[in-house]
């Protein structure tokens, strides 16, 4: 994965992407221990919108010139498949911008803090996404009043409470 991350770094130092946070499984990794995930996503700002739609094909364009090849909706560099979701919403826009910065072996990269997963994982509700949401609870170091008003702000805060009821009673 580290390859992976330096080529990712490069589309943005090449300006292909304004900013961008690692989200999804991959990023609840770095909180907790490890889970089963297929991709990397990649939450990104985009450098170049047109009427408020961003589109994908500098970046696949970019890497279809460096040699990678597209799979389904990933692209796959050096040997992972990785997902580039572009912002979507306020609340995506928002932990973008409120990244932790972390190195993983020698390479620095950014990743979605654990407040904002939940926050993004309440959104989307997926199966995997309630596990994901108890396992970050449960074994990372959140911080309930920042979570709060994330929640509060996307209006997500009494979502969470009937999660809550539901699984640890509260």
């Amino acid at each position: 994965m580290e390859k992976t991350i330096k080529i990712i770094n490069e589309l943005q130092k090449k300006g292909l992407i304004k900013d961008y946070a690692i989200g999804g499984g991959i990023a609840t990794i770095f909180y907790v221990e490890p889970i089963l995930t297929y991709d990397l996503d990649i939450f990104f700002i985009s450098s170049e919108e047109e009427k408020g739609i961003t589109t994908l094909s500098s970046i696949y364009d970019w890497f279809k010139r460096k040699g990678y090849k597209p799979y389904k909706e990933h692209i796959i560099i050096e040997g992972i498949p990785v997902q580039f979701i572009p912002v979507y919403n306020e609340l995506v826009n928002d932990a973008i911008k409120e990244i932790v910065e972390v190195k993983y072996k020698n390479v620095k990269t950014r990743v979605l803090k654990p407040e904002y997963l939940i926050a993004i994982m309440m959104e989307t509700f997926r199966p995997k996404d309630k596990e994901r949401i108890i396992k970050l609870l449960d074994e990372a170091k959140i911080d309930m009043d920042y979570l709060s008003r994330i929640l509060q702000k996307h209006g997500l805060d009494k979502k969470f409470e009937r999660f809550m009821r539901l699984y640890y009673e509260k």
